[in-house]
């Protein structure tokens, strides 16, 4: 007699299936959801993917990791970008947050997202992304 083969269940298959995909497109994509099935596959943070024309939603504290980027993203509603980035005390490691590395964001709002990363990354951060309030002015606002 031999053992019934273990079925996988409709929940393990569609996060097998999320932390599978490379790209995800016009579409919401919950932080946290996509960090759980990563940890529950056994990867510490969330590795290679491209993300294009998406809201990308909180809450959540994104570890902003080697070669990640931005372009022409809007980071979140602030009037000062400087409310949306958490500049770490240890140098060695990050407890609580949501580790993103080699990802790619293309025109992504970020709703409810912090940030945070290397003292390099927080200034190019605070320096060259827009935030949502930023790009809501009225055109000629000097506000």
């Amino acid at each position: 007699m031999t053992d019934p083969t273990p079925t996988m269940s409709a929940e393990e298959a569609a996060g097998r299936a999320l932390v599978a995909r490379t790209t995800f497109e016009k579409e919401a994509v919950w932080l946290p959801q996509l960090a759980v099935q990563h940890w529950n596959a056994g990867q510490m943070f969330i590795e290679g993917k491209t993300f294009t024309d998406c809201v990308i939603e909180g809450p959540a504290v994104m570890a902003v990791m080697n070669g990640t980027t931005f372009d022409n993203c809007a980071m979140g509603t602030t009037t000062d970008i400087r409310n949306l980035l958490y500049r770490p005390l240890s140098t060695t490691k990050l407890a609580g947050v949501i580790g993103v590395s080699d990802c790619r964001f293309l025109r992504c709002r970020f709703v409810q997202v912090g940030f945070t990363g290397s003292d390099d990354l927080l200034e190019q951060l605070q320096g060259g992304v827009k935030s949502l309030s930023d790009i809501a002015k009225p055109s000629g606002s000097l506000a």
